[in-house]
């Protein structure tokens, strides 16, 4: 398969409607696009469910939780909590707590830069078969991308690790005040680093899932991973995205194109497929 840097170059066969320069172009942005969208899902999903795993990991002798125990966030987010920190939570008590990233743009460790704020908010159950964890967004913007809805996460256990089913129903608006709406769900389960709790970044994650996604003057697209995507959390170490490998499936009409994030390397780059032609793509940062 031959496989190139996508540009704007004149390729017939390759469009929706015809041999037109500008197809090409709109092909690579809607790639783009999705994958600048599941970048966003995989830092909320980090961020969330590490706030809650904060306070349930202190049921387990490991005292009392504080806004400095949070495990992923770097300096310039700030946290806070009711029951406010040095409060002992009780069990069936909810929890509330209010991530700030500030106004000015605050960078994960994977280079992504965050504002506004994620409220999370969750009944203390620690040992509870099933866990529904609820979050919004308050002027939240990833990489000046505005996320906006409110979802919730639904935690359960399979073989002692956790299952996390993001219930996704978002609206994401670019710079360039296109917006785009998404449905659907995402799993992700960890496969390495949770009996490490202390050590985040050698947490490994699979993710699966389908969704849709609803486009400016365009059909809707729906999207399926085909091959489960790996998210690696030591990728942030080198200022890289955290999706690794994996395949996901793009569906428009009769239009069928892939996105495939590599073998596991952290890098920027993704190849995306269409009509057997393959293009490299970056998703992330240089």
């Amino acid at each position: 398969m031959k496989t190139k840097i996508l540009g704007l170059v004149l390729v017939c066969g390759l469009t929706f409607i015809g041999c037109q320069k500008e197809d090409l172009g709109s092909v690579a942005d809607e790639a783009k696009i999705n994958a600048k969208i599941d970048l966003a899902n995989d830092d909320v999903s980090d961020v969330v469910e590490n706030a809650y795993d904060a306070t349930a990991t202190n049921a387990n002798g490991r005292g009392l939780e504080s806004a400095t125990s949070q495990n992923n966030l770097p300096a310039c987010a700030t946290v806070t909590r009711n029951p406010a920190f040095g409060t002992a939570v009780q069990v069936g008590q909810t929890v509330t707590k209010t991530i700030d990233f500030g106004t000015v743009g605050c960078p994960m460790a994977n280079g992504n830069v965050l504002k506004g704020q994620i409220i999370v908010t969750f009944v203390y159950q620690p040992t509870a078969a099933s866990q529904t964890i609820n979050y919004e967004f308050v002027n939240f913007y990833h990489n000046d991308i505005k996320i906006e809805g409110n979802k919730n996460f639904t935690r359960t256990f399979e073989q002692n690790l956790p299952v996390v089913v993001m219930n996704m129903d978002l609206t994401a608006t670019f710079p360039d005040g296109r917006m785009f709406d998404r449905v659907g769900t995402r799993t992700r389960k960890i496969i390495a680093g949770y009996n490490t709790p202390l050590n985040f970044y050698d947490n490994i994650y699979e993710v699966t899932g389908n969704w849709t996604t609803t486009y400016p003057n365009l059909p809707d697209q729906i999207s399926t991973i085909t091959s489960p995507l790996l998210v690696k959390i030591s990728c942030a170490e080198i200022n890289k995205p955290l999706i690794v490998q994996g395949v996901i499936t793009f569906q428009r009409g009769t239009r069928t194109s892939t996105l495939n994030y590599g073998s596991g390397d952290c890098d920027n780059l993704a190849v995306f497929t269409i009509n057997g032609n393959a293009y490299n793509i970056i998703i992330g940062n240089p």
